[in-house]
């Protein structure tokens, strides 16, 4: 029997050295060259450096006027309200001058004189001309109309924007939190450990525990090293992720404040979700926009329309000349021509200016079924646009569903993840009194203590997994995650 015995601890001996082995050569292949190094070279950079804590408001505010999507999005409303502009500039009359100066060289018939002459000689010419629609098939209006319709789209596509961009950020920065809690799970366990590795050496040493004891402690050591690399590195990844969003350059010294967030009841959760629903079809932004561009197809098509209707024109034209030949004259008693030198050019101004205008109406009759087809496209793009419209409804149905189904579900997780950790908890006090006397070895204990380990990190996962979805749910009800500045 002693033999046995004997043979037993060599042999559990020798699996606890190969699992000290096996993790360290995990540390080392794995949390060394591409953990802990990236995060050693991460404090590298910013250890002379001050770390900046940033709040949630800072967050969002940081990313609402810096973010790449929502400056595009500003850019669009920018367009928007530039197309507004030229449909206004619709409206009024074109004017244009004109002024020409040329050179006559040979036999030329003088503008001025209406004489053919044969020299060089100049002329200039001055000119003003004004037009004005009168009547277009509405068009202008309707151009004006559905201006006014893309610059309120472009301000709902901003809006959506943001909400999205807020909810990005929110989550992200909940993440880090999450990566931070869990760190500190794994480093509390790391110095439980660590005790009860100075503990174990002492009992070996005093000859109450065999060394496989010793050995397993060990082992469980450097599993927890290989934990806490592998949340480090989840923390950073977590705080790149968040800095990025943020637009950040300076990010090695970006770094959230730790504030402590517990899950509440949210009375929107008591809500059914029919009146969820309802409520989201009046806020969300996302029906707004598929209203806003089912109104400008309609206005598209009677855009089209309007080329088919007569055109009415009003144009004006002033117009002046000089030149700078020398006159020929006829001599009043004797009847004979002869040459004099030109007028003063602001003379020739007074005496050649003239004036016209008129009206013109233009009426299509046949040109390729080019005004035909024009119409007939905007009704297909409006019977386009108008599915989107009925499928965003559908969209922001199923939406509102589904966030409604995951809250409920995180909060059953997180209240199954409570009593599960304070059971694990239990059991681990209890291992901790049978381990302390003698009456439970450390391979049993250490897995009583991963598995309490396990559910605190649950627990935490769980935690902000709910407070992020009822959030979502909150957000279809109208009421924002963080209030915007």
């Amino acid at each position: 029997m002693s033999l046995n015995k004997e043979l037993k601890d060599k042999n559990h001996i020798f699996v606890l050295l190969e699992k000290v082995k096996f993790a360290n050569q995990f540390i080392m292949k794995y949390s060394m060259p591409k953990v802990a190094l990236l995060f050693i070279l991460f404090l590298g950079f910013s250890a002379n450096a001050q770390v900046k804590n940033w709040t949630l408001q800072e967050c969002v505010e940081y990313a609402l006027k810096n973010n790449i999507s929502i400056k595009q999005s500003e850019l669009d409303i920018k367009l928007a309200n530039i197309d507004k502009s030229s449909a206004v500039g619709n409206f009024l009359p074109s004017i244009n001058g004109q002024v020409s100066h040329s050179w006559s060289i040979g036999a030329n018939t003088n503008p001025v004189t209406n004489l053919r002459e044969n020299q060089t000689t100049q002329y200039t010419q001055v000119g003003l001309g004004s037009n004005v629609t009168l009547y277009g098939g509405l068009q202008n209006i309707n151009r004006l109309r559905r201006a006014k319709l893309a610059q309120l789209a472009s301000q709902y596509q901003l809006t959506k924007m943001q909400d999205d961009i807020l909810l990005y950020v929110a989550n992200a920065y909940l993440d880090i939190l999450f990566n931070k809690e869990n760190l500190k799970v794994q480093q509390n366990q790391l110095i439980f450990d660590e005790k009860q590795l100075t503990r174990a050496d002492e009992l070996v040493k005093a000859g109450s525990v065999p060394r496989g004891d010793l050995l397993d402690m060990k082992a469980t050591i450097a599993t927890d090293n290989k934990n806490i690399a592998v949340a480090e590195n989840a923390l950073l990844i977590s705080r790149l992720s968040l800095a990025q969003l943020l637009q950040l350059q300076d990010f090695e010294n970006f770094d959230v404040a730790d504030v402590s967030i517990e899950p509440a009841p949210s009375p929107v959760m008591s809500e059914t979700p029919e009146a969820i629903f309802a409520k989201a079809k009046e806020v969300r932004v996302e029906i707004k926009i598929a209203q806003a561009n089912l109104d400008l197809a309609e206005r598209d098509i009677k855009i089209a329309r309007g080329a088919m209707h007569p055109s009415l024109t009003f144009g004006y034209n002033f117009g002046t000349n000089a030149s700078y030949a020398d006159r020929i004259l006829f001599d009043q008693n004797t009847g004979q021509p002869y040459t004099a030198s030109p007028l003063p050019v602001f003379d020739q101004f007074s005496d050649n200016k003239g004036h016209n205008f008129g009206l013109q109406l233009s009426i299509p009759i046949l040109n390729g079924f080019s005004a035909r087809n024009s119409v007939e496209r905007s009704k297909v793009a409006f019977e386009r646009t108008k599915n989107t419209f009925d499928q965003a409804k559908l969209d922001l149905e199923l939406n509102v569903y589904k966030a409604i189904t995951d809250a409920r579900g995180a909060l059953k997780t997180y209240e199954a993840a409570v009593i599960t950790v304070e059971a694990r908890q239990e059991a681990f006090n209890y291992a901790k009194e049978k381990f302390a006397v003698g009456l439970m070895n450390s391979f049993d204990f250490n897995q009583s203590q991963t598995v309490y380990v396990a559910a605190q990190s649950d627990v935490i996962r769980a935690k902000y997994d709910y407070i992020f979805k009822t959030k979502v749910v909150e957000l279809y009800f109208g009421i924002p995650i963080i209030q915007k500045q």
